[in-house]
């Protein structure tokens, strides 16, 4: 495989896991960042550790979508990450589950 069709795969892999996201997003709670990969999931436990002075992050996520495109299966039940790099964990917001401000009476 040349270069030139490794990256064209890339690209259309990328757009392929770019287009599964913006179908599936709403299903989740939460996105989760690491510095290896990007995560969406419905349970997020994040534990700052320290190993002798030395501080790492462990995150356990349950049902999670995994963005990596070398990963046939994506959707996993429990997922555990432990990282030394920065940790990002932010709540989606579900506009269409929120209730109206208030009735409109006739």
């Amino acid at each position: 495989m040349s270069t030139e069709d490794l990256e064209k795969y890339e690209t259309e892999m990328e757009l392929q896991l770019y287009r599964e996201y913006k179908d599936i997003v709403r299903q989740f709670s939460y996105v989760v960042e690491t510095e290896r990969r990007f995560y969406l999931a419905n349970s997020v436990d994040l534990q700052v550790r320290d190993a002798g002075g030395e501080v790492f992050f462990e995150l356990t996520l349950t049902d999670a979508w995994v963005w990596d495109m070398y990963r046939p299966a994506r959707f996993v039940k429990n997922v555990r990450v432990v990282t030394f790099k920065d940790v990002n964990v932010e709540e989606l917001d579900k506009p269409d589950l929120e209730l109206p401000d208030s009735p409109r009476l006739p």
